[in-house]
């Protein structure tokens, strides 16, 4: 972390903290001494980001960062991301902390004097952000005189594929023993100093559908003859959204979207293939848990009377990260401890899909929102090339973590 791009400007204002002076003394001495190294890391992640199972070079940066201050840490079987353990010197529950590493094939386009230099990738979804704060909390908690009970962290790639990185933590054995779950997510609809906080699910299960439609293909004088593709396509890219929302309970939630069509290169010409692909989002766990029969019984209905033969390809996501109401009980706690009651406003359920809830299988536990809008630029969704957050949400949500491993311990 040397390249003079990544020192912080005079002042920055990652160096401003919300809930200085609300304790412990040992927190509040850790963030004076850590954060200006903390937004240092965090506009070094920001401009050298890397996609998906390619975080080699964050996952050694952060094992570096981890050693030096004392910490253990372990590399995941595939290479990217780690896991490390901190005991707080008296006996008590594991709590387990997640933070993603991942990046975006996204151009950044934020203008910020620390945006990515890597071509065609950034990190669009804050996920430098939650890195950030995973290992202020680390430094922050190893600093601690005692603590009841274990911290691990779990530093997760691949969190934007699917499937994601959450299954290598279970597969490592990274999730054995842990008694509760807690992850924060950036959102840039919630200013700066506050956290959303909601009990049930806070975001939806997400699908991949490619259907790929194919015929002998002809000649669009004589469409009897052959199969029309292109006609078997848009039947069901009009046809199945509607059906899917009459088939699963209409408080689900459900929303199937197409991204991608693609069929024939002539105006005249009946192509012998064509591929149609989308998302389908559900807000409800037991309706998610029925809609892959339901798509797959509609496509055929769909398709039989044109004759076309198809493949379907359905790739089961995640489903809706569902928050346990003790452990969102833990983080409103934690939140009015660290950084004040004002600070705790209700969340939204999102159309989103975030791979947290994999773990949440495995134990309970809770996803915040982490407010990282400054209130004067204009809101920019996740995911955009324009997306940027506030540094001052870091000692935000290193204390809303230290708090929560306080109040479960």
């Amino acid at each position: 972390m040397d390249d003079a791009s990544d020192e912080p400007a005079p002042a920055p204002a990652g160096t401003a903290d919300p809930g200085a002076g609300r304790g412990p003394d040992w927190l509040d001495t850790a963030l004076r001494a850590e954060l200006p190294r903390l937004v240092r890391l965090r506009r070094h992640l920001h401009a050298h980001p890397e996609l998906s199972w390619q975080e080699n070079a964050t996952t050694a940066l952060l094992h570096d960062v981890l050693a030096a201050a004392g910490i253990p840490a372990q590399v995941l079987p595939g290479g990217t991301g780690l896991v490390a353990e901190i005991d707080g010197g008296a006996p008590g529950p594991v709590i387990g902390l997640r933070a993603d590493i991942d990046a975006l094939p996204v151009t950044e386009g934020s203008g910020l004097p620390f945006a990515s230099t890597v071509a065609g990738v950034a990190h669009a979804c804050g996920h430098d952000v939650h890195t950030t704060v995973l290992v202020g909390t680390a430094l922050a908690l190893h600093a601690a005189p005692v603590f009841v009970g274990r911290v691990r962290l779990l530093f997760q790639p691949a969190e934007e594929r699917m499937p994601g990185g959450s299954h290598q933590l279970v597969a490592s054995g990274a999730l054995d023993g842990v008694g509760r779950l807690f992850a924060l997510h950036c959102d840039p609809r919630v200013p700066v100093g506050q956290v959303g906080l909601r009990v049930g699910p806070i975001t939806s299960a997400c699908d991949m559908i490619e259907l790929e439609v194919t015929g002998p293909g002809g000649h669009t004088s004589r469409p009897h003859l052959t199969v029309d593709v292109v006609g078997a396509l848009a039947t069901v890219a009009t046809r199945l959204p509607l059906l899917v929302n009459r088939r699963l309970d209409p408080r689900s939630g459900a929303v199937l979207v197409w991204g991608a069509i693609q069929a024939g290169a002539a105006s005249n010409v009946i192509p012998r293939q064509g591929t149609l692909g989308g998302t389908l989002r559900v807000m409800d766990r037991a309706a998610w848990e029925l809609a892959e029969p339901v798509v797959t019984e509609l496509v055929e209905q769909l398709l039989a009377p044109s004759g076309a033969e198809h493949r379907l390809t359905y790739i089961r996501g995640v489903p809706p990260v569902v928050n346990d109401t003790a452990s969102v009980a833990l983080l409103q706690s934690a939140v009015t401890a660290g950084i004040g009651t004002d600070a705790v406003v209700e969340a939204e359920q999102s159309a989103g899909a975030e791979d947290f809830a994999v773990l949440l299988d495995h134990a309970p536990g809770a996803l915040a929102r982490l407010g990282v809008w400054d209130g004067l630029e204009p809101q920019v969704d996740l995911h955009s090339s324009a997306f940027r957050a506030d540094e001052r949400a870091i000692p935000v949500g290193v204390r809303t973590l230290v708090h929560t491993v306080l109040a479960a311990g």
